[in-house]
């Protein structure tokens, strides 16, 4: 019992900073969304106003495209990253390239802006020479699809460090054995490997999601905040750059809650699905 009470009291400090930061800022959202500064009253209003705004509604829409498909080239990457790194075993190659991933990890924001702009900006040094060569004419760093390039720099390496636990789970006894058995690689990934890291798979789908649809300092650094995002928007809204608005920024930020909350509960059934599945396999 002192031992437990020992333990509890030592999770006070870390108690009271999560409420600090966490539960109570959530809650002050929470509650001022539904104030508006337009009608002065409390209600739907500030809601009504997004969904109804085809600009807000186009932040939504360029907010879930470039953190859906940066995402998924994350994730594809990164797996076949977190294998490699896997079938390397130890070594110092081995130590290296992680010591690498977790260096780039942590790698984004303003930096991260500067030296893409340095690169693939108008007058970038790989612009110009694609340019030279004929090989990149219409490549534009500052639209939809240069910002899914950005973002997949910086959910590559978060992906791997994922993912690459996920692959202690396969023994190679089992690839020995479909391949005893007459299965190909091909066949002993689709019915064995990528069943069982499915569980993995879909984390570290929505982690890498949820990473993207937060991210502000790199698109703001990137486009000074000239591109259309939800977090772009929030920020606009509370520094009151075109309008001091800071209810209508809780309003959107609840918004992106919610979605995140819809894609952790699909994701929580995907999750139960594939557990039924590998079992019913097993």
């Amino acid at each position: 019992m002192r031992g437990k009470g020992l333990a509890l009291l030592c999770l006070v400090p870390f108690t009271l900073f999560y409420i600090a930061f966490q539960v109570a800022p959530l809650v002050w959202i929470a509650i001022h969304s539904f104030y508006s500064e337009m009608y002065e009253a409390w209600g739907w209003g500030n809601y009504s106003d997004i969904l109804t705004s085809t600009f807000y509604r186009q932040a939504m829409r360029f907010s879930l495209h470039i953190s859906f498909w940066s995402s998924v080239w994350g994730l594809l990457i990164a797996l076949a990253g977190g294998y490699s790194l896997h079938q390397l075993g130890g070594g110092r190659l081995h130590r290296f390239l992680m010591s690498f991933t977790n260096m780039t990890s942590n790698f984004a924001g303003v930096p991260l802006a500067f030296a893409f702009v340095i690169l693939l900006g108008l007058n970038g040094c790989v612009t110009l020479l694609m340019h030279k060569y004929g090989l990149m004419q219409t490549f534009n760093l500052y639209s939809a699809d240069g910002l899914i390039v950005v973002y997949s720099w910086f959910q590559i390496p978060l992906g791997i460090l994922l993912l690459y636990p996920a692959f202690d789970g396969l023994k190679k006894e089992w690839q020995e054995s479909a391949a005893l058995l007459g299965a190909g690689r091909w066949h002993y990934w689709r019915h064995i490997g990528l069943p069982i890291l499915s569980p993995a798979l879909l984390g570290t789908f929505v982690i890498l999601l949820a990473n993207a649809l937060g991210a502000y300092a790199t698109i703001y650094a990137l486009t000074t905040g000239n591109f259309n995002l939800v977090p772009v928007r929030i920020a606009a809204l509370v520094s009151g750059d075109i309008s001091l608005d800071p209810n209508m920024g809780s309003a959107l930020a609840m918004l992106l809650v919610l979605l995140m909350v819809a894609i952790t509960l699909v994701h929580q059934w995907l999750l139960r699905r594939s557990y039924q599945y590998a079992g019913r396999r097993s």
